[in-house]
């Protein structure tokens, strides 16, 4: 008897050891061009810590998580589409907003149960309950809904919840989210005996985009060229657009911000395009630093070899590309998030994978890596074979969506009255489909009807080719896949969609 309970608790330490730990670093607003190792970027942009990152991991070409903050971030704890997703809605003052933890469990708190300890820091945006003790062993959480005064503070003092205990906190956000984070990687707040999964939610680089004062003015002066389509007309896309145009013509003609710029200190007059772009860039460096001190930590303590280490964001941002400034559209320059994986023990590095992914594919990666069970059906595929091979020919189609304030069975109904009312702060809803270098968006309002880009030819997303006859069976193609993969995630509105 006793060489048998020796044994089994030989292996549940054996089955421990080789479980990996998880550093789930997510930064918020984050366009793909902010960040050095993607092509796409400024060449004046310096990350090197992530580009360093990306060198010994894979990156991915495409990540489409989410829309706005609320939604990726809840698709990220349940690994379901916003339509898949029960009980949540926004409710008071913004971002005010709720859910029912029975009806709406967390996979975090499977984690635990599958025994892994469990800690999240920084920017909480999914509700007044923040799980603290049911999904989080460890968390340090600026709860944004739970405190609306305080919700524009991502650069200055915030309200915090210390495990429980309400704190307010001075300092430099960012740097203060990596330090707890240093913190925890080096054995404070946690069981040592125990795998552990840390999602660190930075609030950089979302507006009002303040840098670090040792980062401010660090690309003044640096060429950027200004998208071709920042102003009107925009042959063959929705005139919903020409109502989001967020950029006016300045005296001397440049882009300058326009509506709305005021609630950011820009003035009157706006702010020049160049210098908004210099700033936003000018607040990633403090998340840079923040990954090459977590990564040195993790060599220090030996956690290294064994950690999954995920640098994304829970969405981009518009930075004037279709006449944008904010995320929400369905375009590449408003949505797609960067996303590098690395565990140079296990996955190869420095590869690049075209392949685009969602944000159900990324937590349904991490709980197989983890060996945890989801209390809900996922609807994420695991990425591991395409880590493994990051050229593989994936079968895959890539669904990412656009459901504004709505969740769960209310996206149907929703959909089905269309009300101008219910595009989210000027978008309407949307579902759409990304595969073999094609993209579809079907809006779901029943006026904006859809576009269709090919992608390969045309990644600044300029002609809608919709009615061009030589994609005429790619299209029909695509639109199968899309209600196919609706219709697989449990949408409501799927037959609807045709």
């Amino acid at each position: 008897m006793r060489f048998a309970l020796l044994f089994l608790l030989l292996a549940l330490v054996v089955q421990a050891a080789s479980r990996p730990n998880v550093l789930f670093i997510y930064a918020d607003d984050q366009n793909y061009r902010t960040v050095g190792c993607y092509p796409e970027s400024w060449p004046w942009v310096k990350t090197p810590n992530i580009d360093t990152l990306a060198k010994n991991g894979v990156r991915f070409h495409a990540a489409y998580l989410g829309s706005w903050c609320m939604p990726s971030r809840a698709t990220l704890l349940t690994g379901r589409h916003p339509h898949a997703i029960e009980s949540m809605s926004m409710e008071g003052q913004y971002p005010g907003s709720k859910y029912d933890p029975a009806k709406t469990p967390f996979i975090p708190a499977e984690m635990r149960k599958s025994g892994y300890h469990t800690a999240h820091i920084g920017k909480w945006h999914t509700g007044t309950d923040s799980g603290w003790g049911r999904d989080w062993d460890h968390q340090i959480v600026w709860n944004r809904p739970k405190h609306p005064e305080n919700a524009g503070a991502y650069y200055e003092t915030q309200i915090l919840s210390i495990d429980g205990v309400e704190k307010t906190v001075e300092g430099y956000p960012a740097d203060n989210y990596t330090q707890w984070s240093l913190d925890y990687i080096r054995g404070k707040n946690r069981d040592k005996s125990k795998p552990w999964y840390l999602w660190l939610c930075y609030g950089s680089i979302h507006g009002p985009s303040k840098p670090a004062a040792r980062h401010l003015g660090r690309y003044k002066g640096s060429p950027v060229e200004v998208p071709a389509d920042i102003f009107p007309p925009r042959e063959g896309k929705p005139a919903y657009l020409d109502k989001m145009q967020a950029w006016a013509r300045g005296e001397d003609g440049y882009p300058v911000t326009g509506k709305g710029g005021e609630k950011f200190g820009e003035g009157k007059k706006g702010k020049r395009y160049d210098d908004w772009v210099h700033q936003m860039n000018e607040c990633v460096p403090a998340i840079d630093e923040g990954v090459g001190q977590l990564i040195a930590a993790l060599k220090e303590t030996g956690q290294y070899d064994n950690t999954l280490i995920i640098y994304t964001a829970d969405q981009g941002f518009g930075m004037g590309h279709h006449g944008f400034r904010t995320k929400l559209a369905p375009y590449d320059a408003n949505y797609r998030s960067p996303l590098i994986v690395s565990m140079p023990k296990r996955f190869p590095s420095g590869q690049v994978c075209a392949t685009p992914v969602n944000a159900p594919d990324l937590m349904t990666t991490m709980i197989t890596m983890m060996g945890v069970n989801p209390p809900l059906a996922v609807h994420g595929r695991d990425l591991t074979p395409l880590l493994e091979n990051p050229a593989m020919n994936w079968p895959h189609a890539c669904l990412y969506e656009h459901m504004g304030n709505e969740y769960g069975s209310t996206t149907t109904e929703t959909i089905r009255l269309r009300r101008p009312q219910d595009h989210y702060q000027g978008v309407p809803m949307y579902t759409a489909l990304v595969q073999d270098g094609f993209k579809l968006i079907h809006y779901l309002d029943g006026e904006s009807g859809e576009e269709f880009y090919d992608l390969k030819n045309d990644p600044e997303e300029l002609r809608n080719v919709i009615t061009a006859s030589e994609h005429a069976k790619r299209l029909t193609q695509m639109r199968e896949a899309l209600q196919a993969e609706l219709k697989r995630t449990e949408a409501g509105f799927a037959e609807a969609v045709k």
